[in-house]
């Protein structure tokens, strides 16, 4: 009597800090695919990913403790085999380029999920990539130059890390910032998180601080503008012994 084989699912590990939206990823995905944990928070993901080494890691972006982004560009850095796709509602090009940039296999908007997720994923597993189609033109676009600019000798942010950096350190809201570029609130904590990350800073100090250094913003001082004319004035008072018409031709000179 001939045994059936059994017929192996691939291990998944996924990431949200939303209870529900996990719960019903579970949903969808457990029918397919071994569900083997569920992590709320960046920390949390490196840490079960190192110990459990699924196949695949579905994960949010945007996540207390550490980014999702920045999670994969440590689990690459650490010899991690897991293919990560990174499902989220952020649909700037540059984070999407940037998820790549750290090693994802996959970047799939939350609104086609049901449709493009479990299709992401057997992509993946073949050694392929795959973008949500309604950006997945531009973040190629993105990729390939964003490569032939790099030249791997320093720290590099992106365009749009540029801007947020410099509205930060300039002293915007997030709120305010978000405005400005016309991307949601989320993405621009986001941008200001991966930048903190890429240049191991703190605070929003040692963000404005690094921006006066490197020359992103710089420093005006109003008072030096009217430091000649009290100075002008200070010699016209000492040398007026003529009179005011003496000191009028003075003061135009």
């Amino acid at each position: 009597m001939k045994k059936t084989a059994e017929i192996v699912r691939p291990r998944l590990l996924l990431a949200d800090d939303h209870a529900i939206v996990a719960d019903g990823l579970r949903h969808l995905l457990e029918p397919e695919f071994d569900l083997i944990g569920v992590v709320g928070d960046g920390a949390a993901l490196v840490e079960n990913a190192n110990k459990l080494r699924p196949d695949v890691i579905v994960t949010d972006i945007s996540m207390p403790r550490l980014s999702g982004i920045e999670a994969a560009r440590r689990l690459k850095a650490g010899g991690s085999c897991s293919k990560i796709i990174f499902l989220t509602m952020h649909m700037d090009v540059e984070v999407a380029a940037e998820a790549f940039r750290a090693g994802a296999s996959g970047y799939v908007l939350k609104h086609s999920a049901t449709q493009t997720l479990s299709y992401a994923i057997w992509e993946a597993l073949k050694g392929r990539q795959f973008v949500s189609p309604r950006i997945a033109e531009n973040v190629k676009m993105n990729v390939i130059a964003s490569s032939q600019r790099r030249d791997g000798s320093a720290i590099r942010l992106t365009s749009r890390e540029r801007e947020v950096l410099r509205l930060v350190a300039e002293g915007h809201t997030i709120r305010v910032i978000s405005d400005l570029l016309k991307i949601t609130t989320r993405t621009v904590e986001f941008h200001k998180t991966n930048i903190m990350d890429k240049l191991g800073l703190r605070t929003t100090a040692d963000l404005t601080q690094y921006a006066i250094s490197n020359r992103i913003i710089t420093i005006r001082h109003p008072d030096v503008d009217r430091i000649p004319s009290k100075r002008s004035q200070c010699a016209v008072t000492e040398t007026t012994p003529q009179g005011r018409s003496a000191q009028r031709v003075r003061q135009n000179a």
